[in-house]
């Protein structure tokens, strides 16, 4: 099974983490966004916006795709320069 996931996997691009990514990331928790113990939502958010990509899906409701976390994560990626991806779970992307 492991196998098989790991072949799926195979041709999807890896993202860098720059410097500017751990920026937003730090931004992110800083302005409260996203709690200081949850810094790894915070790099997920700061990886998909500084690389441009149009969405991150997650099952994280609890500090990725939280309707009302939404605003302040937009406000502070479009203050640091950036557009935010889309952030929604998966049924939300596929409209289930």
């Amino acid at each position: 099974m492991a196998r098989k996931r790991l072949e799926l996997l195979m041709g999807i691009p890896v993202l860098s983490i720059t410097e500017s990514a751990l920026g937003l990331a730090s931004a992110l928790i800083d302005k409260k966004a996203v709690p200081q113990r949850y810094a790894e939502d915070a790099s997920h958010i700061s990886m998909a916006t500084v690389h441009g990509l149009d969405y991150l899906m997650t099952w994280n409701c609890k500090h990725i795709a939280n309707a009302q976390l939404q605003r302040s994560i937009g406000v502070i990626c479009r203050n640091a320069g950036y557009e935010p991806p889309i952030i929604c779970t998966p049924e939300e992307l596929m409209g289930v």
